[in-house]
């Protein structure tokens, strides 16, 4: 029996999810957007088990009415949908899975989840997402930890421009991360940090690489850790410049203003191009008292774009779409919690990595 999925939201990585999952032949996947030219060109691909649905995805009344039938109701909207998608996922008893990097909209998700029949999993892409998981597996294997630093960059791999970036994913989910504050755990503490500062330089395979505070890539982190760590962190990779820059755009500029950023929104789409020609960098540091010693263990790994079922996908699409598409799998084989809210260090990522859409984390390497 096939599991019947609903998918909101057909952009950059809900195109790679809709690719994913109808190829899987274990899903019957209906796909919602408000977007009918999008939708169009998904129905004239010739998915197997994909029907496309129009809508503004306005209310939660209406999003339930779409979402009732299905047992899961996976989001991949802008953050700011995310109030609505959650609320109509439990008003019809569905599972509910989103991309979300936002912390104020993942609360609200953790809210909703008290007292639910089903799971709420939200961050299921890159970071947050599988940077949790690796980072939880890393530092679970310490007796007590002192440092955890967790660092994740989407890179093209021929910049050209001043910024050395291309677009690869939501641009409204990356100045969300530009522009809002992040969360640490410093000296024990939990503490709120600015988005931008704290830069450092280092090189991995011979290249030179930045990494600075960005908000949202710790997820629930945070809260599984605190007591148990000195240090948390979590910064986003760039190539050397691209920190000031952006800066100079969201501060000197005031484009990271909330009544600002849809200027800048358009600054970026219409002077940047995306790329399918990216590489995704995750790093992961622990640091901590195992055996009786202090030792440090690492977690390097580089993702390419892959050609899967005969579509090219970017590093970036790759890496989120496997995620959350591994996600629902753990969750319909049993192999995660089947009610309320479910943190992404929930997951084990030796079931993550054996799963057959996580695998493509190994195979783009």
């Amino acid at each position: 029996m096939k599991t019947r999925v609903i998918l909101l939201g057909a952009g950059k990585i809900g195109d790679a999810i809709i690719h994913l999952l109808a190829h899987a032949g274990d899903y019957v996947l209906t796909v919602a957007d408000r977007d009918a030219v999008r939708l169009r060109a998904i129905e004239q691909a010739e998915f197997p088990d994909v029907r496309t649905v129009v809508s503004e995805l306005a209310d939660a009344d209406s999003v339930a009415d779409l979402i009732d039938g299905h047992a899961i109701a996976l989001s991949a909207c802008p953050y700011d949908k995310t109030p609505v998608i959650a609320r109509a996922a439990k008003r019809a008893g569905a599972h509910y899975l989103d991309l979300t990097e936002d912390v104020a909209s993942t609360r609200l998700v953790q809210q909703l989840a008290e007292n639910a029949d089903t799971a709420f999993i939200p961050q299921c892409g890159l970071a947050p997402g599988f940077i949790s998981i690796v980072a939880n597996d890393v530092a679970s294997r310490f007796d007590n930890l002192r440092d955890v630093h967790m660092r994740v960059g989407a890179l093209p791999l021929y910049p050209n421009n001043a910024l050395k970036y291309n677009l690869t994913w939501s641009t409204d989910g990356l100045i969300n991360e530009y522009c809002n504050p992040c969360e640490a755990i410093v000296d024990g503490a939990l503490r709120e940090t600015s988005a931008l500062e704290e830069i450092e330089h280092f090189s991995l395979d011979g290249i030179d690489y930045e990494a600075f505070n960005t908000s949202g890539g710790l997820g629930t982190l945070c809260q599984s850790l605190q007591g148990k760590v000195q240090n948390l962190n979590y910064k986003t990779v760039r190539y050397p410049g691209h920190r000031d820059i952006v800066k100079t755009l969201v501060r000197d500029l005031q484009l990271g203003l909330p009544e600002r950023r849809h200027i800048l929104k358009e600054v970026l789409e219409s002077s940047i191009p995306i790329t399918r020609q990216d590489v995704v960098l995750v790093f992961v540091s622990v640091c901590g008292m195992r055996d009786g010693r202090l030792e440090q263990e690492s977690y390097a790994r580089k993702i390419y774009s892959q050609t899967v079922n005969g579509r090219l996908l970017s590093a970036i699409q790759l890496t989120t779409a496997s995620s959350v598409c591994a996600m629902v799998d753990l969750l319909i084989a049993g192999k995660l919690p089947q009610r309320g809210f479910v943190r992404q260090e929930q997951t084990r990522l030796a079931d993550f990595m054996a799963n057959r859409f996580g695998s493509h984390y190994a195979e783009g390497a």
